[in-house]
Parts: structure tokens; sequence; C-alpha cells
């Protein structure tokens, strides 16, 4: 037994594994109203990208609050959008938060965002492979979707992104998928393709 376990959720007195039961299953909905996820780049200046989004949409609660119990325990939030971020906001690398949080929390939307003066569009992916490989000696060349690892065109990169999702067995094929731009001076946020299944 981890040091930590008394942290496990499914270690709590309260915990109900019923809700985990497949013919019935609610997972953590009850806790958290969770329906978007919102990949975006970690770089700091595009941090306010999810609450663009939960404003675009209208019915989005974002960053929401904590629900306590009785004792004071944080048992739940009130947010509906959880952001997802990585190098560029590129949906490849959020594929298993995706999956994850579908099984958590029954995703319905899966917005994708990538954001004006990226660092992501100031090298070519060969680029990053090269200096990778001259400065630490390693080949990572077959490691990562080299579409994936650069920005050249804001609207083939979000749309290639969107794609990706789409074709993924890790996206349910009923999630809504949008894409989009952010200026991050002007704060605007650009729809720039939209998949809603029929």
């Amino acid at each position: 037994m981890s040091q930590y376990s008394e942290f496990e959720f499914r270690k709590q007195p309260w915990f109900d594994a019923a809700w985990f039961d497949r013919s019935n299953f609610q997972g953590f909905s009850r806790f958290i109203p969770m329906k978007t996820i919102v990949v975006h780049c970690f770089d700091p200046r595009a941090s306010e990208i999810p609450q663009a989004v939960a404003d675009y949409f209208g019915d989005e609660v974002y960053p929401g609050e904590n629900i306590l119990d009785e004792a004071g325990n944080r048992i739940g939030n009130t947010r509906t959008l959880f952001a997802v971020s990585n190098a560029g906001g590129r949906a490849l690398s959020a594929l298993q938060s995706v999956a994850t949080m579908d099984y958590l929390f029954k995703v319905q939307n899966v917005v994708v965002v990538h954001h004006s003066f990226c660092g992501a569009t100031a090298f070519e992916p060969e680029d990053l492979v090269d200096d990778f490989h001259h400065h630490h000696h390693a080949d990572i060349s077959t490691l990562f979707d080299h579409d994936s690892l650069a920005i050249s065109n804001f609207e083939d990169s979000i749309k290639h992104d969107v794609r990706l999702l789409r074709d993924s067995a890790a996206v349910p094929a009923n999630v809504k998928l949008y894409g989009f731009f952010y200026e991050i001076n002007s704060g605007k946020l650009t729809e720039v393709v939209r998949d809603i299944p029929a």
C-alpha cells in the first residue's frame, strides 16, 4: 500500500463502484459537469483561451467554483470546460486526455485552438528533430507525427487537428469538434472549422 493510498477515490468510504458499472455508467459527471475539452498551447500568453471559448459558446462555466462537503473537502466543481495544454495546442498530444475525459465525463465537445505568434510557427519539424539529435545525440525522427510538430499555416494546422480528432478511435463519433484561431493581443477568437455529427 502506498503512503498516498488514502487519497485515491476508490478507497474513500463514500465511493460507490456502481458509478463505474457499464450498465448504468455515471462516472464523475455527478461531481463535475464537464462537457467540453479545450486543447490549446501552454504558452502563458495564451492562458485566456479557455475563458474565450467559454464566452464564445455562452453556456460553459469557466473557471467554476469548488463544491465542498460538510467537512470542507473538495468533492466537485461547477466547471463545464476543461483545458488541455501542450506544445502548439496540437490535437495529437491530447488524444489520451480526450479518451480519458470521455470515459469519466462523456465529453460532448472537443475544441482545438491555435494562437497568434506561437513558438510552433518559428521552425520546421526537421529543424527540431535535427537540433535535438545534435544536442542530445538521440534520434526522435520517428517518435512524432511531423505534421503535428510545427505550425506552418494556421488554417491548415487547425483543420489537420480537427480531422485527426475525427479520424481517431480515441474520439467518440458523437463528439462535436471545433477549430479556432486566437489572436493573443486582441483576445479575438475566430472559428475556422467545425465538424458536427449528423
